[in-house]
């Protein structure tokens, strides 16, 4: 049974820093690429990032580029999203997601399994 797991969300000011983790097991997480997506109500899920399985290879959306930094620790069977300065536009709901193959993807189709989300938000 494959279980993905994010923590670490929580309340920032803007320009603040937040590390997001996201736990998998019950697959074969080194041939897996995993992507950070999020979500606002009323909107649709949107890319934010992705890692290859050997974590060599990134892929991120631009409104995130040069703030958040994806990485991953397969010992660990452990991806991060390492978000800073913040912006009240980065406020939603963020998903971690596994693919069964080990390329980057910003396509949510591409993504099997999905964790529960944690609820990141950006406010004085």
């Amino acid at each position: 049974q494959v279980e993905v797991v994010e923590s670490g969300g929580g309340l920032v000011q803007p320009g603040g820093s937040l590390r997001l983790s996201c736990a998998a097991s019950g697959l074969n997480f080194n041939a897996a690429a995993m992507g950070w997506f999020r979500q606002v109500p009323g909107k649709e899920r949107e890319f934010v990032c992705s890692i290859s399985g050997s974590g060599v290879t990134t892929l991120y959306a631009e409104p995130v580029t040069g703030r958040f930094t994806v990485s991953r620790d397969n010992a660990q069977k452990t991806v991060f999203l390492q978000m800073n300065t913040l912006k009240p536009e980065d406020t939603a709901a963020y998903y971690c997601a596994a693919k069964i193959w080990s390329s980057t993807s910003r396509n949510e189709n591409e993504y099997k399994y999905w964790g529960q989300g944690t609820q990141v938000t950006v406010s004085s």
